[in-house]
């Protein structure tokens, strides 16, 4: 296994020369979106409206910060399961979706997707938000407030523990 600090926006070549299995140290701006901010993303792209992030130039980390505490940049911030966003992950590929973060499996569907499209589905580890909470550079709520830990949130990453699960 490698390790690998990666930049984002990663380009084709640096997707191509990942191997599954290679530990990535992942640094750079990154969007959460769960459930409900998927859906109103692929609603955005169904009303052929400008899309609010450029996917081809971040990673979508599915998940959802809880409240920060004072003098935190953000709380603790966990990996949600991300075949829940197997249905809404296609569209979000065709509009330049590359990297993906989250845990757990991916359906063969999606899998399949991820390749044919040059993406990469990154894994990191639930049950240790804490800790990767400290590799939260800068944290601010970017889309959709009203769905609290649904909402979208901007973040700066330092050094990111992610695994390359699928490519």
């Amino acid at each position: 296994m490698r390790q690998i600090s990666l930049n984002l926006p990663l380009d084709d070549r640096q997707i191509s020369d990942l191997a599954m299995g290679d530990k990535i140290l992942l640094s750079g701006e990154i969007y959460s979106a769960r459930d409900q901010a998927h859906k109103r993303l692929i609603q955005i792209l169904n009303n052929h409206q400008p899309m609010p992030i450029d996917l081809a130039k971040t990673a979508i980390f599915y998940c959802g910060p809880s409240p920060r505490r004072p003098g935190q940049i953000c709380g603790a911030i966990g990996p949600t399961t991300s075949y829940r966003m197997d249905a809404l992950t296609e569209p979000l590929l065709h509009e330049g979706l590359k990297v993906m973060i989250g845990k757990g499996e991916r359906s063969p569907e999606i899998g399949k997707l991820i390749r044919e499209y040059g993406a990469v589905y990154l894994t990191t580890f639930g049950g240790i938000s804490a800790v990767l909470s400290r590799c939260i550079v800068s944290c601010e709520t970017f889309l959709w407030p009203e769905l609290g830990a649904e909402a979208v949130y901007r973040m700066v990453v330092d050094k990111l523990p992610c695994y390359v699960a699928i490519k």
